[in-house]
């Protein structure tokens, strides 16, 4: 593998491989244990083996009081940062901790104990974070439900998780509209089997939500009488095995698989993580430009930079139209960021409005020394972009909500290995990646193959679906035993470096071919008039899929779309070949999105393909699912 000499990664590599239960005992003992775990890794013990089982501790004591009682309890730990709502709020760990044990306080009035659940469907304002480690400090079971989520898809996770409490806001803020989530909210329990017995609800000034007394009660009301008799509530020790929260992530049934995450292996592995995958010091400002709805808001706003002793910024904005595509350098300037964590989305929309990165010469980022990105793959044109507007190393890398943290990347505290654009670089400790053909067997260096990981998957990772072990063995071990499946493909490079090209039904079959749309989306995006693209596979009756490419371009391109349309067909066809069959480009105005940025191809290629469709969840806007049925209909390739 080439390594440059500063990186600790092949010797910190190679000691996970020759002795893990001794390199996770080592990284455990950086987290406060209430009882030190005797046995690391139990084999027997659930699905594939559990994690330090005889171990006790708790979340919210390694995250929270640990820090105070260690001197940094007037450091920030959340800094609040809202140009939505114009608000911006400082939260030291001392005044954390006091809201945590209050509102743990209130949960405990409500009759939440150890193991109950408490489902959270909020925005990202304080309160939810504050929500979340109160939970944690009970022993309590949070699930997180992306704020505005439609009444369907919240209603099918109460019925799964069948919590005692509901906790909400009166709405959320988008950059043009406000979301008014008591509505929603109110609709869902209708739907529900399983109600909750009460809500606890959150007035924004933004919106009033109407209050059904004797049901739903004032968040500020109950916290202002338990801080004014001094309520408090003391961190409950709980098992290293015992459940943390609930994620729920889309099933193909349509039914949610709700992610299990322990206590004991998440604290462990993301503390590790903090240091050696991102290179953070204790006490410095690290920025996750997220929501807490989804798996990358629990890891990096809530919990790792926490466990660190970190100050984490809380972003309720957007990378653009939060006033303009200088937001983020203000934020990261404002709060002396010394990382920023985010989607590549972000990064193309900032793109496609500041193509020159002329708004970053107005704030000082002297701090800032690196961009992290995941969520998405990204493209190689985005990375280059980012580092000469930025002249800071731009760390892609690529883990899932199963794995809660980094399954291949490029360890920045171990020393930085070389990027090569297009691959997130090279596995954690912990993973044994491999990749196999589609009886399992593996694949020499270069050739393309589902992406798989050998058991047992380290601490943080799921040990299970919510009370679904056997839908867990289905859906992820069933198909290659001894590995978990991660549903994406790729390859590896003479060098070891992993090169992740999609979901596995984002390989196509044309003619015969198995070809990545991922592939050609890296091309297309390589055209300069291109801000950001997506290619989907189509059915065809001679070739079984052809590709069709969309495009949105940069702002100022004068050229007409069908040129640019011939361009990209003949670009393909020169970087990748005919046998790429691509044949078809369409310039369109926008991408359809969810709300974290993530381009709904399923959705698109059912559109394209005629087939039966629904609106996904997360949308964020639907409209742009019409512009796309339009767009094809132009082309002769939709009803």
């Amino acid at each position: 593998m080439i390594t440059p000499i500063a990186s600790r990664y092949p010797e910190v590599y190679a000691r996970w491989q020759r002795d893990p239960e001794g390199f996770w005992a080592e990284a455990a003992e950086a987290i406060t244990w209430f009882e030190k775990p005797k046995t690391v890794f139990d084999p027997k013990a659930g699905v594939y083996g559990r994690w330090f089982p005889d171990g006790v501790m708790n979340t919210c004591y390694n995250a929270v009081d640990r820090h105070v009682e260690k001197g940094r309890a007037d450091q920030i730990a959340f800094a609040y940062d809202s140009p939505v709502s114009n608000a911006k709020r400082n939260i030291t760990y001392k005044e954390l901790q006091r809201e945590i044990s209050a509102f743990g306080a209130i949960l405990r009035d409500f009759g939440i104990e150890k193991g109950d659940r408490v489902v959270i469907y909020m925005p990202m304002i304080p309160e939810a974070l504050v929500a979340m480690l109160a939970c944690a400090r009970i022993g309590a079971v949070h699930s997180v439900v992306f704020g505005g989520f439609a009444p369907k898809e919240l209603a099918t996770r109460l019925n799964d998780a069948k919590p005692k409490l509901l906790l909400t806001a009166s709405c959320g803020i988008e950059v043009t509209r406000i979301v008014p989530y008591k509505p929603l909210l109110d609709a869902a329990i209708e739907m529900a089997t399983e109600k909750p017995e009460a809500v606890i609800l959150f007035q924004r000034p933004q919106a009033q939500a109407e209050m059904k007394k004797g049901w739903d009660w004032d968040w500020a009301a109950l916290r202002e009488a338990a801080l004014s008799a001094n309520k408090t509530s003391e961190c409950v020790p709980v098992k290293a095995t015992d459940p943390l929260y609930i994620l729920y992530t889309s099933g193909t049934t349509g039914i949610p698989k709700g992610v299990v995450r322990d206590n004991g292996g998440h604290a462990v592995a993301l503390k590790w993580s903090m240091e050696n995958m991102y290179g953070i010091k204790e006490g410095e400002v690290w920025w996750t430009s997220s929501d807490i709805g989804w798996v990358v808001g629990h890891s990096y706003i809530v919990y790792a930079p926490l466990f660190h002793g970190c100050t984490s910024v809380v972003y309720e904005g957007k990378p653009v139209g939060t006033p303009d595509a200088g937001a983020f350098w203000r934020v990261a300037s404002e709060h002396g960021a010394v990382a920023l964590f985010t989607a590549p989305t972000a990064f193309r929309a900032i793109k496609k409005e500041d193509p020159e990165g002329k708004f970053i010469k107005d704030f000082d980022l002297s701090k800032f020394r690196t961009l992290f990105l995941a969520g998405e793959r990204a493209d190689p044109d985005t990375v280059k972009w980012s580092e000469r507007i930025l002249n800071v190393p731009v760390i892609d890398h690529w883990w899932q909500t199963e794995t809660a943290w980094t399954i291949v990347g490029n360890p920045m505290g171990l020393g930085a290995l070389p990027v090569k654009h297009g691959s997130p670089t090279v596995p954690m400790p912990g993973y044994d990646v491999q990749i196999v053909d589609d009886g399992g067997k593996p694949v020499a260096a270069g050739t393309m193959g589902n992406i798989v990981v050998k058991l047992p998957l380290p601490p943080g990772c799921f040990p299970t679906l919510w009370q679904q072990d056997g839908r867990f063995r289905e859906s992820y071990l069933a198909d290659f035993p001894g590995f978990y499946k991660t549903a994406d493909a790729g390859y590896r490079d003479e060098d070891g470096y992993v090169y992740v090209l999609g979901r596995t039904d984002d390989i196509i079959n044309v003619a015969g071919h198995r070809l990545s749309t991922g592939g050609m989306e890296e091309v297309l995006a390589s055209h300069n008039d291109v801000a950001e693209c997506a290619v989907i596979g189509v059915a065809d009756q001679l070739k079984g899929e052809v590709p069709v490419g969309f495009v949105v371009l940069k702002l100022g391109v004068n050229k007409p779309d069908d040129t640019i349309e011939k361009e990209l067909i003949a670009l393909v066809r020169e970087k990748i070949g005919p046998v790429a069959a691509f044949k078809t480009a369409m310039v369109i105005k926008r991408l359809p999105k969810t709300r974290s940025g993530k381009i709904v191809r399923g959705t698109m290629k059912k559109i394209a393909d005629k087939e039966p469709w629904n609106m996904p969840a997360t949308i964020d806007d639907p409209v742009t699912l019409d512009e796309i049925k339009t767009a094809l209909q132009g082309k002769g390739m939709a009803t």
